[in-house]
C-alpha cells in the first residue's frame, strides 16, 4: 500500500525497536538513508540498528564507524532504497516477508512492504528522508546531514546525472550552510580517492569494452580471474558503470561483475532516452530509467547473449 508523508510520520512516531534494511552491494544512498533514518528515529526516542547483507565499504566509515547498533529483537522492520526483496541478500529469508515500511525512489519498486513511501521523482532515497524529517519537524543532526548529503551526492553522480532535482541542490546547500559538513572531503572520498587496484582496473577498462548492435550497446565484463589478478574488491566498483556509455553513439552500457562462478551482477546505464529499467525487468531486475541492474547466470558468453537479446528488443 502506497502512503504519504503523514501516514509515514504516524508509523515512525509509533514504532518500536526498528531494524533498518539496506541493499546488498551497499552504496552511498542506501547507507546514507539507513543511518540518516536511524538518527531521526533516535530523535523520536526509538531504538534502531542498520543492517546489510554485505559489509559497509571502508570509505563510508565517517558515517558508520562508532554508531551504536542496539541489540534487541526487532518489533519493526523498515527497508530503505530497496526496490525488491531479492536485493536484501541473506536478509531476504529473515525479513523479506516482514517489511512494514519501505522508503524508496525506484520506479521498479515491487510494493512488497505493508506500507511504501515511494517518490520516483526523487534523486535519492536520502532526498525522501530529508523531506520526511522536515515534514515531521524532527531535528537533523550534523551526522544526519552528512548522511543525507552523501546519499544525494552519490546517487546524482555529484549532481551531474539527469535524475538530479532542484530539491537535491537545495538540500545540499542547506547541509553546507547550516550543518558545517566537510562536503569537499566527502566528495573527494566518494569520487576521487581510489585504490591502486581500482586505478589498474580503470586503465584496463577500455580494452574490456565490447560493442554490439552497431555500437549502440557496450558491454564490459569483469571476471573473478581479473579481480584476483588486480586485487580489487567488490566495494571498489561504485562509479565504474558510467564508463560504459562514454563511447560516442553508445545508447546502453552494461558492466558485468562475476560475483561467483557463472553468476553476473549487471549494472545498466542509459546515455540518452532508453529506459534501462524496462530492460532489466525482462531479466528479473529493475531500477531507474537511466540506471538499473539485474543478475544473469551462465557462462560469460551465454550471459552476454542474454543481455544483447534483451537490449535488442528495446533498441529495434
Amino acid at each position: 500500500m502506497y502512503i504519504d508523508f503523514s501516514e509515514a510520520e504516524t508509523f515512525l512516531r509509533n514504532c518500536e525497536d526498528a531494524v533498518i534494511l539496506t541493499h546488498q552491494s551497499p552504496d552511498g544512498d542506501c547507507i546514507g538513508a539507513g543511518f540518516g533514518l536511524k538518527d531521526i528515529l533516535a530523535e523520536l526516542g526509538v531504538r534502531s540498528r542498520v543492517v546489510c547483507s554485505d559489509e559497509f565499504p571502508a570509505r563510508f566509515d565517517f558515517l558508520t564507524a562508532g554508531v551504536p547498533q542496539e541489540d534487541f529483537e526487532p518489533k519493526t522492520v523498515i527497508a530503505v532504497d530497496i526496490a525488491d526483496t531479492k536485493l536484501m541478500g541473506r536478509y531476504e529469508e529473515i525479513y523479506g516477508g516482514r517489511v512494514q515500511l519501505c522508503i524508496d525512489h525506484h520506479e521498479s519498486n515491487r510494493d512488497y512492504a505493508e506500507k511504501t513511501l515511494l517518490r520516483e521523482s526523487a534523486a535519492a532515497a536520502c532526498e525522501i528522508i530529508y523531506s520526511l524529517a522536515k515534514f515531521m519537524g524532527v531535528k537533523i543532526s550534523r551526522h544526519c546531514a552528512m548522511c543525507l548529503y552523501t546519499g544525494i551526492a552519490t546517487d546524482s553522480g555529484c549532481f551531474k546525472y539527469s535524475c538530479t532535482t532542484p530539491e537535491a541542490h537545495e538540500i545540499a546547500a542547506e547541509m553546507k550552510r547550516n550543518y558545517d559538513i566537510n562536503f569537499a572531503r566527502i566528495n573527494r572520498y566518494m569520487f576521487e580517492v581510489k585504490s591502486r587496484g581500482r586505478m589498474m582496473l580503470e586503465a584496463k577498462f577500455a580494452g574490456l569494452m565490447e560493442e554490439y548492435l552497431d555500437g549502440r550497446l557496450v558491454i564490459a565484463a569483469v571476471t573473478q580471474e581479473l579481480m584476483n589478478e588486480l586485487g580489487v574488491s567488490w566495494d571498489e566498483f561504485e562509479g565504474l558503470a558510467p564508463l560504459t556509455i562514454q563511447l560516442e553513439n553508445t545508447e546502453v552500457g552494461i558492466l558485468m561483475k562475476e560475483r561467483e562462478p557463472g553468476v553476473f551482477r549487471c549494472s545498466f546505464r542509459s546515455a540518452e532516452d532508453v529506459n534501462v529499467s524496462d530492460i532489466c525487468r525482462m531479466l528479473g531486475g529493475g531500477g531507474h530509467a537511466k540506471a538499473a541492474g539485474c543478475t544473469v547466470e551462465g557462462s560469460l558468453e551465454d550471459a552476454k547473449k542474454q543481455l544483447v537479446a534483451a537490449v535488442e528488443q528495446v533498441l529495434l
